[in-house]
């Protein structure tokens, strides 16, 4: 399929699937939805990078700032075949819920993913937030519904099935610990034979995560994220001047010891928020590295 025709379609709505053999070219984008999204009524305006000239840069690059998100997708980074070790990771950008940090935390962290030989499955959720529909219930919702696609489309695009990890950064990674805590239970009536598949990931890395406590309750774990012993295991990654809060990781992090779920918690003294992968002088930017290294100790860049 060419590009433009490909185009014509997702831009008309229509569901696209690409059926694609290991080499992976052109890589596929899909709707997560083959009709309109569960509860959706909101007749937003055109999607579009809502970055302004006065928006600061990071690293010294701009970043797209993606708004009125209603048609939500999932795209596959495939890795180059000779380091392809079968695992995938879906990824969650932030922006409040408001809006998406499309490529600062979203296609450079698919791109890095590929770097180490895992696939990225970056997921364009919805935002903002929709008249008539609980509290990002709608991310939520996409977020449970990527995940299902990606395990029932598993042989067709080559990662293993049990090695489908999610990756969110700030509201991001607010949704990736929610997708991380209610799997058991379907945000959305089920529609298709994919829904049938898990939605549960197999390990968490949660990078300057947002809104997992509620400071006004003194910091009490946030009453979304009902922490089990079933909780995949979790990385997390931020800064002690994050203005999102140091105590969002922590009382997280606290909750998965007490259920005795595999962690590993990185605190750096400074570093601020929203760096994405982009390297600086901060140590903070160096979560990539540290990261990597959680994955390798946990057998997910061995080749299987």
């Amino acid at each position: 399929m060419n590009s433009s025709l490909f185009q014509r379609l997702l831009l008309a709505g229509l569901p696209v699937f690409l059926s694609i053999q290991v080499s992976a070219f052109p890589l596929p984008v899909i709707n997560l939805w083959p009709n309109k999204p569960p509860g959706e009524q909101s007749i937003l305006p055109e999607e579009r990078d809502s970055t302004k000239p006065s928006d600061g840069l990071v690293a010294g690059k701009s970043v797209i700032r993606l708004g009125n998100v209603s048609l939500p997708t999932l795209q596959v980074f495939r890795p180059p075949i000779d380091k392809d070790n079968g695992t995938s990771v879906l990824v969650l950008p932030g922006g409040g819920y408001h809006i998406l940090a499309m490529d600062l935390e979203g296609s450079e962290v698919c791109e890095w993913l590929n770097s180490i030989g895992v696939t990225g499955l970056l997921v364009k959720y919805r935002v903002p937030k929709r008249d008539g529909l609980s509290e990002n219930i709608a991310p939520h919702q996409d977020a449970q519904r990527a995940l299902s696609l990606a395990r029932f489309h598993a042989k067709e695009w080559g990662i293993n099935p049990q090695r489908i990890g999610v990756m969110g950064f700030s509201a991001g990674g607010h949704l990736a610990a929610r997708l991380s805590n209610n799997f058991n239970d379907r945000s959305y009536p089920k529609i298709d034979a994919a829904d049938q598949s898990s939605c549960r990931p197999d390990f968490t890395l949660l990078i300057y995560p947002a809104y997992l406590t509620d400071k006004a309750a003194g910091d009490r774990l946030n009453s979304q994220l009902p922490v089990s012993n079933n909780t995949p295991p979790t990385f997390l990654a931020i800064a002690q001047d994050d203005p999102v809060r140091v105590e969002n990781a922590l009382q997280y992090a606290i909750a998965l010891q007490a259920s005795k779920v595999p962690l590993e918690l990185h605190i750096y003294p400074n570093g601020g928020h929203g760096y994405g992968l982009r390297r600086t002088q901060e140590p903070v930017t160096t979560w990539p590295d540290r990261a990597a290294d959680w994955l390798g100790r946990r057998g997910l860049l061995e080749k299987k």
